[in-house]
């Protein structure tokens, strides 16, 4: 037989759960049904109230409950949105990050600018030949960090 096709001989022989008249279990072998679920967490007669308003007030109150836990397993099912929430808090966490680094090179920058500043202005207090060799190497010196500060 063709693959995806079935044939008889391909189906179990015993009859489905529902069809012999056996309970489906949806919960793992050897579990059961918690409390409070399903026709078991219905109360009885004498349970409900005799009082119309309260048992309306009861029904009121199931549903709004209801209504909560269903939206709950709503967003908890909505794995896009959680996903996209994930992403943009990721985002947001980067941006701070590449800010404060951002904020950091600024800094530098500014410290090798005043020192820069402050080596030019003492070069020229200086004999040029002297003047040259130190602007030479503070230039040299400046650009090692800045390439270090880079990688």
């Amino acid at each position: 037989m063709s693959p995806g096709k079935s044939s008889d001989e391909d189906r179990p022989e015993e009859p489905s759960a529902v069809a012999a008249g056996r309970p489906i279990a949806p919960y793992a072998a050897g579990s059961t049904q918690p409390e409070g679920v399903g026709v078991d967490a219905a109360p009885d007669k004498d349970q409900l109230p005799d009082d119309k308003a309260e048992l309306q007030e009861q029904i009121e109150e199931t549903r709004e409950e209801l209504g909560e836990t269903v939206e709950a397993l709503a967003q908890k099912a909505d794995v896009k949105a959680q996903v996209k929430e994930k992403v943009d808090e990721r985002k947001e966490v980067l941006h701070e990050k590449v800010d404060e680094r951002k904020d950091k090179l600024r800094d530098t920058q500014a410290q090798a600018q005043a020192k820069l500043n402050e080596v030019t202005q003492q070069a020229k207090e200086l004999p040029p030949p002297v003047a040259a060799g130190i602007a030479g190497v503070v230039a040299l010196l400046l650009l090692l960090i800045l390439r270090r500060r880079r990688r």
